[in-house]
């Protein structure tokens, strides 16, 4: 079992030293949100908290991840970073194989890639993308991703998407494992059947158990059930000793932590959460 934290939302000046206190604390991986813009008026449901609104946004900062990343990774030499999550169709693909495997290279293959749906129509009407055809799409630049990654040179020819071959230069010495976030059944059978792993967004429990569940069969019914997976969860159990080694023994590999809720306003200083951090280190993750 491994243990990433997630400080989202916070001071910009925090990460550096947050992410540098993580690694000696011996958290695994620190979890980097995405959100790109905040329309002043939607009638857009967000699904995995509260009211279903997204006030939350207001006043949040948010540094892009491909440049928060390997800030984080030029001050730490075994954090691994992974996106939590990223929204990958409202973006161009090639673009994102760059940016992705130059994050990948800069930080010595330490990135894991969550990915997903945003569930925001307006993410994609500001990026000039299409909402309809979505997972289609994102489907493709999977596909176009794990190609431009290798090195070599790759053409792609889809429904959406359309290129004779081309190359780009650098790539990262290992494979960018692809996490594939959402809560669906369609998220749950993309992540089975083409993904490298899974990331959880939140709730009860049961419903965790549930999905995980799930995954195995999907993932049986794929062939895949002896591949390597990973899965990141956030659980109230995770904060206890018995609670991880449960949720272990579900199938979970990561455990996602944060020391505050993220959707409020944050009143911590850094030194409250280096303080947090570090008991949590010492109480739990050192145990494990």
């Amino acid at each position: 079992m491994r243990y990433s934290y997630s400080e989202n939302m916070c001071d910009p000046s925090y990460y550096l030293p947050l992410a540098k206190a993580a690694e000696e604390a011996g958290y695994a991986s620190m979890a980097v949100p995405d959100s790109l813009c905040y329309p002043k008026v939607t009638d857009s449901e967000y699904p995995y908290f509260g009211d279903g609104t997204n006030d939350f946004l207001e006043g949040k900062p948010f540094i892009e991840p491909f440049s928060l990343i390997p800030a984080m990774g030029a001050v730490t030499t075994k954090l691994r970073f992974t996106t939590f999550v990223m929204k990958l169709p409202i973006r161009q693909p090639v673009l994102v194989a760059k940016s992705a495997s130059s994050v990948a290279v800069l930080t010595n293959n330490r990135f894991g890639f969550g990915i997903g749906l945003s569930p925001w129509p307006e993410d994609f009407k500001v990026c000039g993308e299409r909402w309809k055809g979505r997972g289609k799409r994102m489907d493709e630049m999977i596909e176009i991703i794990r190609g431009l990654t290798t090195g070599e040179f790759y053409e792609f020819h889809g429904k959406y998407y359309d290129f004779d071959a081309i190359k780009i230069c650098p790539t990262p010495s290992e494979p960018i494992p692809l996490l594939i976030g959402g809560h669906s059944d369609a998220a749950l059978r993309r992540a089975a059947f083409i993904g490298d792993g899974w990331m959880h967004a939140g709730g009860e429990e049961d419903e965790l158990i549930g999905m995980v569940q799930r995954l195995q069969e999907l993932r049986r019914e794929a062939g895949r059930e002896n591949e390597p997976f990973e899965v990141h969860a956030i659980a109230m159990a995770g904060y206890t000793l018995d609670g991880a080694k449960r949720l272990e023994d579900l199938g979970v590999t990561d455990l996602i932590v944060a020391f505050r809720n993220l959707y409020e306003a944050d009143e911590q200083s850094l030194e409250q959460k280096l303080s947090i951090l570090n008991q949590f280190a010492d109480d739990v993750v050192s145990k494990i």
